[in-house]
């Protein structure tokens, strides 16, 4: 079993306003309910989905109301409104979660998942840097590790992305996680 160092992670986000793209997915939104718990100043639920973004609202709401979840509609691809959003609220601390997951769907799928997986990423990252984001993590996925599909590819390239990004001033991180028995992406 992993043991968090709890500590560690509340001074990373205690206090802070914390941005989770993809925050209405399996991964996504659990990040939201867990960064709640470390009492952040408010977080900011970026989401292309509507309808799951509503329900992740009402469930922040309800179980964290001392923790403002502010919901927004938007794209990683649409630079214009990561933009918006970033000026807007000014996090500190960004969870890239945003991706396209499912590996049937990637290979038949393919510039999508390109236009998603990385130029998403590198529109979010890029942004991150602009508006002053300490703390940049990005959810990868254990296909990146000798990618044998698309999926897989645009992940391992997003990571490789993130690391000729590194500015001195945004810190870069990327984390592979495996499939999830039950999850959406299993």
């Amino acid at each position: 079993p992993v043991r968090l160092e709890e500590h560690q992670i509340r001074d990373s986000l205690e206090g802070k306003v914390v941005l989770v793209t993809g925050a209405a997915g399996s991964i996504g939104s659990e990040l939201c309910r867990q960064i709640a718990r470390f009492r952040p100043a408010g977080i900011v639920g970026f989401e292309t989905a509507e309808s799951p973004l509503f329900e992740v609202d009402r469930e922040m709401r309800q179980a964290f109301p001392e923790v403002p979840f502010h919901p927004e509609i938007g794209s990683v691809q649409n630079r214009a409104r990561l933009d918006e959003v970033l000026r807007q609220y000014s996090p500190s601390v960004l969870y890239h979660a945003a991706a396209y997951k499912h590996v049937p769907l990637m290979e038949t799928h393919v510039f999508e998942a390109i236009e998603n997986n990385v130029f998403g990423t590198y529109n979010v990252a890029a942004l991150a840097a602009k508006h002053g984001v300490e703390d940049f993590v990005m959810i990868s996925s254990d296909k990146a590790v000798r990618p044998t599909n698309i999926m897989g590819a645009t992940k391992r390239v997003a990571e490789l992305l993130l690391l000729a990004l590194q500015n001195g001033s945004t810190k870069y991180v990327a984390v592979r996680f495996g499939n999830v028995l039950g999850s959406n992406g299993s």
